[in-house]
């Protein structure tokens, strides 16, 4: 028995040790892919552009070439991440991803009768796209003063075929941030890291704190630490993106854990100087950059003078 016992441990390893070889959880890829509908062979997605142009998309309206994605952060549907895991660069791969697990089975009870006034003027047509109470969907009819709308997902109820390449794995550090970044903003975006040292407040842990007084007030210390730091160079095209208006901390806390790294700075450059004016993603730290009233001060600046001049100019 013992000797069993120890053959299957033995082939255990073995299969993990198997396992664990290629492509697995974490790693940043490359990956060139065109998706279809099984049915009907539907165009859902590619970053060919020679095949975009084929079914008639229109490509001056977005870029393709191969995307970034980090295996095991659902940027792609987990049946083809699967079928990824274990394999190497340069190979290939075909995926049927089933409807359930791609845009969802097509339920009959979300097409749902609205009143047409919940429906912009403009959009009151068979088969527009329309956004009601954050729900997305299209019109199938308008009679009278309802509208009948379906909210499943276009593509609902469509198993999806994958055709995949892996062209590269990505181990760079500033590749990995900006191929990250432009999968989640569709933006390329200078970046670059540096090991920054600030300082602190941090707690004092005194020795004798169980024989101090239980409501004596906390003790901090100012301590210098090292913060490994990425750079992100704003731009127009940054600051005015939906994505990152609507979800920058969410985006900065990402970024945090897949690169390890301990916060983001997000650095605007005004005029030709070179004078950086950093500004920090919520809830990763400080900036490091002087409080106005410090930089008034040390400049030896009148602040109530420099009032009293623009209000006379005004005059």
């Amino acid at each position: 028995m013992s000797n069993e016992s120890e053959t299957e441990v033995d082939e255990e390893t073995a299969d993990e040790e198997e396992q664990a070889e290629g492509l697995q959880k974490g790693d940043v890829v490359k990956l060139a892919y065109t998706a279809r509908t099984v049915d009907g062979g539907q165009l859902v997605d590619t970053t060919d552009e020679a095949v975009a142009e084929e079914d008639g998309i229109d490509t001056e309206q977005q870029e393709f070439g191969p995307r970034t994605i980090v295996l095991g952060e659902n940027h792609i549907f987990p049946d083809v991440e699967q079928d990824i895991y274990g394999k190497e660069v340069g190979d290939e791969g075909n995926v049927t991803v089933a409807a359930a697990d791609a845009f969802g089975e097509y339920d009959e009870e979300e097409v749902r009768t609205v009143s047409k006034d919940k429906i912009p003027e403009d959009d009151r047509y068979p088969g527009a796209h329309v956004d009601i109470e954050g729900e997305h969907g299209h019109v199938e009819t308008i009679i009278g003063g309802r509208a009948r709308v379906d909210f499943n997902h276009p593509l609902a109820g469509e198993d999806v075929e994958y055709d995949y390449e892996i062209l590269e794995e990505v181990t760079d550090r500033e590749e990995k941030a900006q191929g990250i970044i432009q999968m989640m903003l569709d933006m390329e975006l200078d970046v670059w890291f540096e090991t920054d040292t600030v300082e602190e407040e941090q707690l004092v842990e005194s020795e004798d704190d169980e024989d101090e007084d239980e409501e004596s007030e906390p003790e901090y210390e100012t301590v210098e630490v090292e913060k490994e730091t990425l750079y992100i160079e704003a731009t127009p095209q940054l600051t005015m993106n939906q994505q990152w208006m609507m979800g920058k901390q969410q985006i900065a806390q990402q970024l945090t854990q897949l690169l390890d790294i301990d916060r983001i700075i997000v650095q605007e450059e005004i005029g030709g100087g070179g004078m950086g004016m950093p500004g920090m993603m919520g809830g990763m730290g400080g900036a490091g950059g002087a409080d106005i009233e410090d930089a008034l001060e040390d400049a030896d600046v009148d602040a109530e003078e420099i009032v009293e001049e623009i209000e006379g100019a005004e005059e």
